[in-house]
Formats: C-alpha cells, structure tokens, sequence
C-alpha cells in the first residue's frame, strides 16, 4: 500500500499525517510551535527547534506500523513566516520572524511609495503590508547591512524540505507571499528588488505546487524511518492547501478558514489582474492547482476577540461549555451592539493597521451574554464585508461557503453566520485539512495520483458533508444592521484613528 505524508508548519503546532491515497488518515502527531521571545521583545522560532518539532511529529506518525510504504511527503507552512540562511554553510542567519510579527512596520510605511500602486498589486497580487518576505529582509538587513550577501529566504515550508532534502527551493504560493515574486509571470521580479538594493538570487527557485524538490536525504541520519526514495515537495500555503482539501477550487464556492485569524478564500482562473481587484482591498496569487489563481481576505482576530473575550469576563477564563450557556441567555435576533473586530488592526477589504475595536450600542440591560453575541456577529459582519467584496471583484454570486478550523465546534456561530450571510455552510468530515491538502499536493507532483483520483476523494466528502441553512426571516434582520450600522460607522471609526495616527507620528 502506497503512502502519503502531510505537514504542517502552523503558526500553533507543527503537525504531521500519515495517509492513505484515499485520504484517509492512518496517524497523526503535533508538537508546539516553540516561539521565543527575542531580546527586543519580539515573537520568533529558532529555526533548529522548529526543525525538532517537525522530526519529532514525524517520528511519531512512522513509528506505527501500517503495512504500506511512503511515497511523497508534502509540505505546508504559514505563509510569511520565513528567515535568512547562509548558502555556504546551511546554518541559519535568522531566527524564523512569524507571519503576524510586526517588527517591518516602519521599513513599510517609508518605503510606501516605492510598493504601492496599481503596477505593483499586478505584479505581486499584494498591497503593502508588515507581513510579507520582503519587509522582513528590509528590517534585518537594517540591523546588519551585510546580512543578505550570500543569503537564501525560506519560508518555513521550504526549511523543512532543505532539512529532508538538502535542496534550497520554495512553491508559486509560498514565493507569491514574499512581495518579490511576479505572479504574472511566475519569476521572481528583478526590476522591483533592484529598487530595494536586494538581487533575485536571494530566494530560492521557485516551482508549480507539489513539484518533487528531491528525495529524502539521510534519513536514518535524521533519525527519521523513511527511505531515500521518499520524495518531498513543498505543498505550499497552509490555507490553500486547506481549502483544496475540502474542494474549493472552483469560482463561486469558498473556504472559510475559522481560527484565530479567520481568512475566506476562493479561486478563479489565471488572468490579469486589473482595476477591480485592486479596489477590492483583497489579496491575490497564484493558486495550489495549475491554471487557477485565489483571492483572500482575512481577519486578524476573528476567534482572538472570542479569546479575548474569554480572558476578562471572570478571574479566570471561561470555559467553552460556559460560553454556550451565555450565548442561551440572549433571544436569536439581532443584538443591536455593533463591535467592530479590530484588536489588531483591520484587513480586506479595508486594510488598515492603525484602526482598532469598539462596541457600539451599549446599554445598561445588556450583559455578559450580549457581549458574547455582539462579538460573534462583529466577526460574521466582517467576513459578509470581504465576500461581497469578493462578489463584485470577481463578478460572480457566492452563495455556498466551506468552513473549517476550530471554530466549527460552535454551530451558534455557524448559524449566525449563515443568518448575516444568506449562504448555505458546507461543514466537510475533514478535521486537519491542511494536513490533507499537503499531502494530496505532493501525491499529485509525484504522480501517485491524478486528478480524476482528487475528484473522487472531493467528492465524497463533499457527500458526507453537513449543512447549517439560513434562516431568511432573521437574515433580513441582520442584513439591516450590517448595512445601517456597520458598515455606515466604519468610515468615521477609520477616520478618527487615521487622525490620532498622523497626530501620534507628527509629536
């Protein structure tokens, strides 16, 4: 029996899963994520312990014994997170600068004029932000002008496979996230990185998505069970690789990406990006799958302002089991408090990180329950304001969403989402599809499987999928709200911390 392995480098667990080619999950392991602080205060990961997370996650899921033999493994990873490594020696010059890492904010905001414009978002997909490749290596180099000579940026994905394989290469979609790589014509752009003083030999090549990079290198001297005709791809963009696995890959059907940061993603075919896709406020590449490209517009915290939430209603945090007892206690309509979900700035389809979060309708009847509900329909609002942005850009309906991620336990905010929305939520039997979505990726650039075996496999659990409806009484009460209060507030809030932002820089 042939065998199939995903990873995942995620910004809370590094995870592996083994599979069969049918899907079906035979193991998996996890290991924490192991941030550290630096000395500035920063997050980051040393790249070694990363690494031992991922062996360690491996050795756990290969030291059951299912009969069959490994083929491919394929790789996942948060998308910007990358770092620095010496091209002579192999070691790191980085530590791993997390994807939600603000530290590039300031290289950002003085070099806005060189990134941001219609020219740039058609090449790159991409507005100006913190969060993408290139910031970072402006930041570093900063700190140390020589860093970069003689330097590779990899993405997490990409270590991992150098780590397997020894050889130094990166996906379309990983490489899309850097604002270096033009998705136009799938090459890394020269001309925008000469305007930054950097050379297009700092990253790696670059290849369609599951393209088998080389085979296992060592792994007996890894201390990892796997042959040396095990071959290893980066699969590329965690949520892509999500959203292929639960069968969003085609225009007019979306993946809902529920966590702490909550993205939507769909795909449309591969053309040029214009005037309309800029407007949006959303972000665009290439996509997991040959001939497609994605759009994605996110949330920063989404299931973080239910965190939050958690964190200052008691002494301690409540528990998940009390929060449904709360969101009981209030009637199912409308709850008339607007919050707006910005504890950590905004993104599409109004991208903005000096906006913050604020509720809106208070009054002294209300209570911890409406603060719970209030919350879950600020982060539902949110989402309903980047697929309608969605709609119009790609001008096309949306009418059926695919959800997934931790969020799915709550069917309250499933309900209320397909309330606000008016769309049908496609609940999938898939509960690591990141992992999945690796490993179907990998199994396709190794030819283990075809598209029509991927077909076959989507099908099915598109069959076995549940559905939350919406009900039309209450969503015409709610579309009231989002369009007379929430999104009728939004230009004054954006407005005020546009103004305290230019006061703050101006002292």
């Amino acid at each position: 029996m042939q065998l199939l392995i995903g990873v995942d480098v995620g910004t809370t667990h590094c995870k592996a899963a083994l599979l069969a080619t049918d899907g079906t999950v035979l193991a998996m392991a996890s290991r924490p994520t192991p941030y550290r602080l630096s000395p500035s205060g920063y997050r980051e990961c040393d790249a070694e312990e990363l690494w031992q997370a991922v062996r360690s996650s491996l050795r756990d899921i290969l030291s059951k014994d299912e009969g069959g033999s490994v083929v491919a493994i394929g790789i996942a990873s948060m998308a910007e997170t990358g770092l620095l490594l010496d091209v002579q020696t192999g070691k790191p010059r980085t530590q791993f600068i997390p994807w939600f890492d603000d530290r590039a904010k300031r290289q950002v905001s003085t070099s806005k004029g060189q990134m941001e414009s219609l020219e740039r978002f058609q090449r790159t997909g991409l507005p100006p932000s913190f969060k993408y490749g290139l910031a970072k290596i402006l930041w570093v180099r900063e700190a140390e002008p020589d860093i970069t000579r003689g330097a590779l940026w990899l993405s997490a994905a990409d270590y991992v496979a150098y780590r397997l394989t020894g050889t130094c290469a990166t996906d379309y979609t990983l490489a899309t996230r850097t604002y270096g790589f033009r998705i136009d014509h799938k090459t890394w752009d020269e001309e925008s990185l000469d305007c930054f003083g950097l050379d297009a030999s700092l990253f790696p090549p670059a290849y369609p998505s599951g393209h088998p990079l080389g085979s296992v290198v060592d792994g007996e001297g890894l201390g990892i069970d796997l042959a040396p005709s095990v071959s290893v791809a980066v699969s590329g963009h965690d949520h892509l690789c999500a959203a292929l696995a639960v069968g969003a890959t085609e225009p007019g059907l979306v993946y809902d990406s529920m966590g702490t940061a909550e993205t939507l993603i769909g795909a449309l075919p591969e053309e040029p990006l214009g005037v309309e896709e800029y407007r949006s406020g959303l972000v665009y590449g290439l996509h997991v799958l040959p001939r497609r490209m994605f759009w994605l517009g996110g949330l920063p915290s989404s299931g973080g302002s239910v965190e939050w939430l958690r964190w200052i209603m008691g002494e301690e945090p409540l528990s998940y089991q009390r929060l449904e007892e709360l969101l009981r206690t209030v009637d199912s309509d409308p709850s008339e408090i607007i919050y707006f979900p910005y504890l950590a700035g905004s993104g599409a389809p109004w991208p903005n990180q000096a906006v913050r979060g604020a509720f809106v309708g208070l009054e002294n009847r209300h209570g911890r329950g409406h603060m719970l509900k209030a919350v879950l329909e600020g982060t539902a609002y949110e989402m309903e304001a980047i697929r309608r942005n969605a709609e119009t850009a790609a001008n096309s309906s949306i009418d059926q969403i695919i959800v997934g991620g931790g969020g799915t336990q709550n069917r309250y905010w499933l309900q209320m989402k397909a309330d606000i929305s008016g769309c049908e939520y496609i609940i999938p039997p898939v509960t690591e599809a990141t992992l999945l979505g690796a490993a179907l990726i990998a199994g396709i650039g190794c030819e283990v499987l075809d598209e029509q075996r991927l077909a076959s496999i989507l099908t099915h659990q598109r069959q076995a999928a549940s559905k939350v409806v919406p009900d039309m009484q209450r969503h015409a009460a709610y579309q009231y709200w989002y369009e007379k209060a929430y999104l009728r507030l939004q230009r004054p809030l954006r407005e005020y911390y546009n103004t305290l932002a230019r006061e703050r820089s101006s002292l």
